[in-house]
């Protein structure tokens, strides 16, 4: 099954205190690739001790389920990085909560470092987004942020989401549905690289595929919405660099939107913010903490 059939939602809600940890933790790691003892706790258990969450991870150690490494930059604490090994991979393909999400096994220690930088970036902002919707009655959780999400763009070239979010906001007695792609910058691209993304994403607005070998008909409409009933939202997270650089690969977002012909279209249906993740992490994504990009005050996602 392709990565973009994956993307859609299961639909169970987040992990249950009664559900068995185990499993959860092993799920858990097929949905995110890496996270941390701390962050697995946060998404799975968030009312649980460090404790019990290493308990059970050394426990799938021990059984050849799961391995780790070492974070490089840790300080006095030994702050581990957790993944599957290949018989944990095998062991997640029929868990329910991940049918038709082929999990992606890490071979080696040296695999997982060259990993983990950016995987756990995104396991962050995944986490701010959870603990907003759990603070704000919201739903929200692990098996709603599917990370890799390659969509085609034509000409045999894709997109490649960092993420792709689903995110039910409750309102009184209404459901209002919120989908989003989500690019998570470490400031480890060059600006300009970082602002073409918004051309790829314009690029599969607009994209119809066409069927092999056949004349076209009939206009079969945008291929996206074979997985999606609205153009999710395409949010930029940023971290890595000092305030002021952070600033100024915003201010080159929006330059893309302003100057390129595909990205003003996209921006004119499509609404596109960028925000430090940093500030999600310490006010929450549902504060005014996202830049526009179109132009215009800081404000929550959901108002973009």
């Amino acid at each position: 099954m392709s990565s973009a059939a994956r993307s859609s939602p299961a639909t169970k809600p987040a992990p249950s205190p009664a559900g068995p940890l185990a499993h959860q933790v092993l799920a858990g790691l097929a949905q995110h690739r890496i996270a941390t003892t701390s962050q697995l706790r946060r998404m799975l258990r968030p009312d649980g001790t460090r404790q019990l969450m290493s308990r059970v991870l050394n426990r799938l150690r021990s059984d050849g389920f799961v391995d780790c490494t070492v974070l490089p930059y840790a300080n006095r604490t030994r702050t581990r990085a957790w993944y599957l090994t290949q018989d944990g991979a095998r062991l997640t393909r029929d868990l329910p909560v991940l049918r038709g999400r082929p999990p992606y096994p890490i071979t080696s220690t040296t695999a997982a470092s060259l990993k983990t930088p950016h995987t756990l970036a995104v396991v962050r902002a995944h986490l701010a987004f959870a603990e907003d919707a759990r603070r704000l009655g919201h739903e929200h959780g692990p098996w709603d942020w599917t990370p890799e999400v390659s969509h085609s763009i034509g000409e045999g070239e894709r997109v490649v989401a960092d993420a792709v979010m689903h995110y039910t906001v409750l309102e009184s007695q209404h459901r209002r549905k919120l989908r989003a792609f989500v690019e998570v910058d470490r400031t480890t691209m060059s600006s300009e690289r970082l602002a073409v993304k918004l051309i790829e994403y314009a690029r599969l607005f607009q994209y119809e595929a066409q069927p092999a070998g056949r004349r076209r008909q009939t206009a079969a409409g945008p291929a996206w919405l074979r997985w999606y009933p609205v153009f999710p939202r395409v949010l930029f997270v940023l971290t890595g660099a000092s305030r002021a650089r952070l600033e100024n690969r915003m201010s080159d977002l929006q330059a893309m939107v302003a100057q390129h012909p595909l990205v003003s279209a996209l921006a004119r249906e499509v609404r596109l913010g960028a925000a430090v993740l940093e500030d999600l992490e310490q006010h929450g994504p549902a504060h005014n903490v996202w830049r526009p990009l179109t132009g215009g005050e800081p404000r929550p996602w959901t108002q973009l």
